[in-house]
Formats: C-alpha cells, sequence, structure tokens
C-alpha cells in the first residue's frame, strides 16, 4: 500500500466511528499530513454537528503548518451551506495547498461542485485514492443519493430445513429459532440503520418491540403496514419508546411518535413506501417481516442485501423460508447458529 493509501485508509478507520450516528449524512473521515507526519484527524461524529475536515483542522496545534500541508478526506469536501458551512470554503479559507480525495459525492449540492471551488482556488486536487472502498463503506448513502431510494437490507432467522415460522392456525406464539448471540448482533445492526420494517400479521401474532436493548446505540424508525388500521393500540410499537411509522391506506392524524404515511394500496405499495422514505431522508430500512413482506421485495428485486441467520432446530413443517440468490459477502458461526450474509447482484 502506497503512502496517499495509507492516509486514506486512516481516513476510513475515522470514519466508521460515525456508524449510526450520522444518518442521512455519510461516514466521512479525515487526515492532515505535514512532512509524512500526520498532525490533525477527525471524522463526522454526529448529524447535524461539524463535518470530517472541521475536526480535524480544529485538532492541529500548529495551525501555521496548514499552508504547507496536504490534507486527505474519504469523501468530496461539501460546497453548499446545510446544518454547517462548506468544508471547501474552509480549507481554502486556511489555505491548505493539496487536498487528496477518496470519491466524489454524489449528492446533487455537492457532486463535484467542491473539487472545482478548490482547483479554482488554485489547490491541488487529487481524487480517486481508494475509491472503490470509499463507495463500499458508504453504500447506503451512495444508494440513497443515486437511486433515489432507502438501502434495503432483508433480515431472517430460518431452521435447518428452511422454514421462518410454524403454522400459526396450530401454535399462537412465536417459536424462537436462534440464539443469544444471533439476538444481540440483531440489535446490534438495528442501532446502525435508520429505519426497521414489517407487516401486519407480524405486528399482530409476534407483538414485537423493534427496539435496540441487547446493545447500545440509536432507536431505528419502527415501521408497519397495516392497510386498514386493525392494529391494536396496545402493540408494543405503539408503546413511544421510539418513533412509529405506520403505512395506511387511512387518513389519520399524528398521535406522539405515531406518524401515519397514506398509500394507494390497489396499486404496487412498495415503490410508493420507498419514495415516501426517500423523501423523508430514510437513508436504510431493515426489512424484519414475515415471508409475505419479505417476499414482495424479492420479487420487486428491492433489496441490497440480506441477513439469514439459520438456527440449530428443525420445524418439519410451516412457513417455507425466502428462496433467495446472490452473492455471499460474509459467513460467522454464532455458537451453533450461522449468518450468511447475501448482497445483491
Amino acid at each position: 500500500m502506497s503512502t496517499p493509501e495509507i492516509f486514506m485508509q486512516r481516513c476510513l478507520d475515522l470514519a466508521l466511528l460515525g456508524m449510526g450516528d450520522v444518518a442521512p449524512n455519510p461516514m466521512v473521515g479525515c487526515v492532515i499530513v505535514h512532512d509524512g507526519n500526520i498532525i490533525g484527524e477527525g471524522y463526522h461524529q454526529k448529524f447535524g454537528q461539524p463535518h470530517a475536515e472541521v475536526n480535524a483542522i480544529r485538532s492541529v496545534k500548529n495551525p501555521e503548518l496548514l499552508t504547507q500541508s496536504t490534507i486527505y478526506v474519504s469523501l468530496e469536501p461539501c460546497a453548499h451551506f446545510g446544518k454547517t458551512p462548506p468544508c471547501s470554503d474552509l480549507i481554502i479559507e486556511n489555505r491548505i495547498p493539496e487536498v487528496v480525495i477518496g470519491t466524489i459525492d454524489p449528492f446533487a449540492k455537492v457532486a463535484g461542485k467542491g473539487i472545482e471551488r478548490m482547483k479554482n482556488a488554485g489547490i491541488a486536487v487529487e481524487v480517486g485514492i481508494l475509491e472503490n472502498e470509499c463507495r463500499e463503506m458508504n453504500r447506503r448513502f451512495f444508494t440513497f443519493h443515486e437511486k433515489k431510494r432507502p438501502y434495503i437490507l432483508l433480515k431472517w432467522a430460518q431452521t435447518l430445513d428452511g422454514f421462518i415460522d410454524t403454522d400459526r392456525t396450530e401454535t399462537q406464539h412465536p417459536t424462537w429459532i436462534t440464539n443469544a448471540f444471533a439476538k444481540r448482533l440483531v440489535h446490534k445492526q438495528r442501532s446502525e440503520e435508520s429505519a426497521i420494517l414489517i407487516g401486519t400479521n407480524t405486528a399482530e401474532f409476534d407483538n414485537p418491540a423493534l427496539t435496540v436493548r441487547d446493545w447500545t446505540g440509536n432507536q431505528p424508525v419502527r415501521m408497519v403496514i397495516d392497510r386498514l388500521g386493525r392494529l391494536n393500540t396496545n402493540l408494543h410499537i405503539f408503546d413511544g419508546k421510539a418513533p412509529t411509522w405506520v403505512f395506511t391506506s387511512l387518513r389519520k392524524q399524528e398521535t406522539g411518535d405515531n406518524k401515519f404515511i397514506t398509500l394507494d394500496f390497489n396499486q404496487d405499495i412498495l415503490p410508493q413506501m420507498l419514495s415516501e422514505l426517500y423523501e423523508r431522508n430514510i437513508l436504510s430500512i431493515v426489512v424484519e417481516g414475515g415471508s409475505i413482506l419479505l417476499n414482495s421485495f424479492l420479487q420487486d428485486d428491492l433489496w441490497d442485501e440480506a441477513f439469514v441467520y439459520t438456527g440449530n432446530q428443525f420445524f418439519g413443517k410451516g412457513v417455507e423460508a425466502p428462496h433467495i440468490s446472490g452473492e455471499t459477502i460474509g459467513f460467522e458461526k454464532l455458537d451453533d447458529c450461522k449468518l450468511h450474509v447475501i448482497r445483491n447482484k
């Protein structure tokens, strides 16, 4: 790995520290290098707070060195006023002569404008160092802006013989398939994503809380499809412990943290839902519903990754797990359970 790549890798390592706290913004890391040594570094820590470049510049003990330094940043410095001023202007104001960027920002208000502004100010700009790695880290952000929808993760647990549930006409209570290790990993994932979605039957039969409990982190927005408004308000998803959005055919007033979004159920609701989520800045969503909901996303080819947990038990009969094809990009053994991570080709 060459020296520029080493510094860019440090940017990536820093950026990951913001996971779960910066959405719908991207994770970004930044280092400032003088004579081959890092003299400042920072990352975007929380949505609405200073960007990585600001934190890195502030961390430099001797600001006079900035005029002789190179700043490395994993994503193009912004060029617009949002929650914070443009980072490209800050770099220009501090007369940093050289900028090395991992990848261009796909956000329309940036998208090359930050690079252009810095070049016009006489700054030497290099783009594309560890570009694939920079895009991969922020794949949710890139999908959101390039496809105009959230990054979609499917998640389910299945038995060794390929069932995700028992026959509920015989057994009304949910049956736990995986172990405590898998449960903890599920809660960790929830803390890193923007929202989690289930269908009416899952809400009614399982009464899940859909909150982060076996991990420390942010609560995702809980989302449920309830076409006819039949769900009981005593269910856990309406307990006020996290915001809940309900997709329905009815027009209803918001109550507390409960938001009702009206869809046309005479049309395919998935594109409508994803459009609503895009407009509401939901960067990613975990689909944790039953087979009907999961298969609807698979049939419409609206998914990016799938997390398939396999427990160490047999049901013999019941609700079949979805059939999925894609590229396996991860595998983890969780005691007597297994996790396969599959990416849509």
